[in-house]
């Protein structure tokens, strides 16, 4: 089966959209960072590191420190499909990343895009 054309998109292509659909409902690129560090564990350093290297997503994942244990706990619709019912793990990653830019742009409070316990 061939691979999705997402997974050897570049990371540093996507990331403005993301940060562009944040700031569209006022809120900010660092918000969208802590969101993507949250996730995938690099430190802003590392990150910065990834969009300006043009790593696509598959090694952008691939090279990530370590996907937030809590992630399992994103649930919803992207694009007409549920994130929790992905098979591929690729693809799981990516539509997590989606679905919480998703809620962040959907006024979430961070705490809850977090998926932070009380």
């Amino acid at each position: 089966m061939p691979q999705h054309r997402i997974f050897a998109m570049a990371f540093a292509k996507v990331y403005p959209m993301y940060v562009q659909k944040a700031e569209r409902k006022n809120r900010t690129k660092e918000e969208v960072d802590q969101i993507i560090r949250w996730l995938t564990g690099y430190d802003q350093a590392g990150l910065a590191r990834q969009i300006e290297q043009g790593k696509d997503f598959e090694a952008f994942f691939a090279e990530a420190p370590a996907m937030n244990p809590n992630s399992a706990l994103i649930k919803g619709v992207v694009c007409g499909v549920r994130v929790e019912e992905v098979d591929d793990p690729l693809m799981q990653k990516i539509r997590y990343l989606d679905k919480l830019v998703d809620e962040l742009a959907k006024g979430r409070k961070m705490e809850k895009i977090l998926r932070q316990q009380d």
